[in-house]
């Protein structure tokens, strides 16, 4: 959790940016993603990976072919491997909303999930019980979808805003999360940009479009074991 206190009274700041309940400038970028539709279709047999979060992973603040589930595309396309990233992200998501949105989404291929989700909650101070059973059901509805998609949990923290025990409780509802369903985990999002102010826009929480570099490289570190290299010709 290091450098978490630097930022932690900018994510307070941001909360009700993050939350849907911002400026008139939140509203037009809100307008702006609505209508972006993850049911993006898939052609030449591509495997999809389906990239499913909140603002970090829609890319706040920055275009979003600069956030890292397009940057994930470009490498793949760079190492000539057949799948397609979708970005499902929306600003403001909690588990309980991403719960609600995630059986429309899963109405398509998905080969590869990645749950992005509970920044949201921890900033508003959710029971912990219910972000872990809404993660939890989220696993549950995957797997229901098809036994042999590819889940990979993104592990998140926050600052003690609601108390050290509380903070330190969220940190260990990913990997306790991801132990119990034998899924892959990225061990925290944001490492090495959280905190970090020239690697964030000016709300210090959202990464910039350099952040969100960093932020491919620690997906890609996990992600990149699922991969399947294309056959070679004989």
């Amino acid at each position: 959790m290091r450098n978490i206190l630097k930022f932690s009274y900018f994510l307070w700041v941001i909360l009700l940016v993050s939350c849907g309940e911002g400026s008139k400038k939140e509203a037009s970028k809100a307008s702006e993603e609505a209508p972006r539709d993850p049911k993006t279709e898939v052609k030449d047999n591509a495997k999809v990976i389906l990239f499913f979060g909140n603002s970090l992973t829609a890319g706040y603040g920055i275009d979003m072919e600069e956030a890292f589930p397009a940057l994930i595309q470009a490498r793949l396309d760079s190492l000539g491997l057949n799948y397609k990233a979708i970005n499902s992200g929306l600003s403001g998501e909690t588990t309980s909303s991403g719960l609600n949105r995630l059986k429309w989404v899963l109405d398509q291929q998905v080969d590869i999930f990645v749950l992005e989700l509970g920044a949201n909650d921890g900033l508003r101070g959710v029971s912990l019980v219910e972000t872990k059973k809404n993660l939890q059901s989220m696993i549950d509805l995957v797997r229901a979808k098809s036994p042999d998609i590819k889940i990979i949990l993104a592990g998140m923290q926050i600052p003690p805003n609601m108390g050290q025990a509380y903070a330190i409780e969220f940190g260990r509802l990913f990997p306790e999360l991801a132990e119990a369903n034998n899924v892959d985990l990225i061990p925290f999002l944001l490492e090495n940009v959280a905190g970090r102010a020239e690697l964030n826009i000016e709300d210090g929480i959202h990464p910039t479009a350099e952040g969100h570099k960093i932020v491919m490289e620690n997906v890609w570190q996990v992600l990149e074991e699922h991969l399947v290299a294309p056959k070679l010709d004989q």
